[in-house]
């Protein structure tokens, strides 16, 4: 027969851990709030400790600094609740990879960052203003470039394998194309202060990057 105690033990450890991930989630949500509304410089953690209504114990504990709740923050709105595993083992980004048709690559790949810029395009603008006043937000803006570049190869580099790259461009150079042009800024131009819709934005880079990086252009749509 089962041990009682060994399930109420495990129970409780298992109660626990939904009781802990949903804390996590209240001071994640708080903070989101403040960090957009008042800046990161602004908002203190206890100020976030009283929005999610918990101890500023808590918040420390949960997150160590403010700094961390802000890199942990910014790691849930690009991966998702996946946020321990990097955009390269996501399976969103591996589909991309995976598909065999070079335009639809691209737009798979700009459908999926527009998901991502409207999820989290305002907080990236809120590291994007820290950085340069606190060097561990300096440390998390670079590698977010950094990443989201060699994100971008990985995908250029597909479709080079597939010879279907324009035959004027290597692999670094449309790299570069592909990461400023599908770059949040550009989106944050466009929607914020242009006032284009996602679908417009969407339908516009699809066209724009595959006429410039594949090698037959977009195909024609009737």
């Amino acid at each position: 027969m089962p041990d009682p105690v060994k399930r109420r033990r495990a129970y409780n450890s298992e109660l626990r851990s939904e009781q802990a991930a949903e804390t996590r989630r209240k001071i994640l949500h708080a903070a989101q709030e403040l960090f957009e509304r008042e800046g990161y410089a602004a908002t203190s953690m206890a100020a976030i400790a009283a929005a999610a209504g918990v101890s500023l114990k808590t918040v420390y504990l949960a997150f160590e600094t403010k700094s961390g709740l802000l890199r942990a923050l910014w790691h849930l709105l690009l991966r998702g609740e996946r946020d321990s595993a990097p955009v390269a083992e996501q399976s969103w980004y591996r589909a991309v990879l995976e598909e065999p048709d070079p335009e639809r690559q691209l737009r798979l790949n700009i459908r999926n960052s527009l998901i991502v810029k409207t999820r989290a395009g305002r907080m990236l603008d809120v590291i994007r203003s820290a950085a340069s006043a606190d060097p561990e937000i300096g440390s998390l803006w670079a590698r977010i470039q950094t990443e989201f570049h060699d994100n971008q190869r990985a995908i250029v580099q597909s479709i080079a394998d597939k010879q279907a790259l324009a035959t004027h461009l290597d692999v670094a150079n449309a790299t570069d194309i592909l990461w400023a042009l599908n770059h949040p800024n550009v989106y944050t131009l466009l929607a914020g202060e242009r006032g284009w819709s996602p679908e417009r934005y969407e339908q516009w880079l699809g066209d724009l990057l595959c006429s410039r990086l594949l090698r037959h252009g977009p195909r024609e749509t009737t």
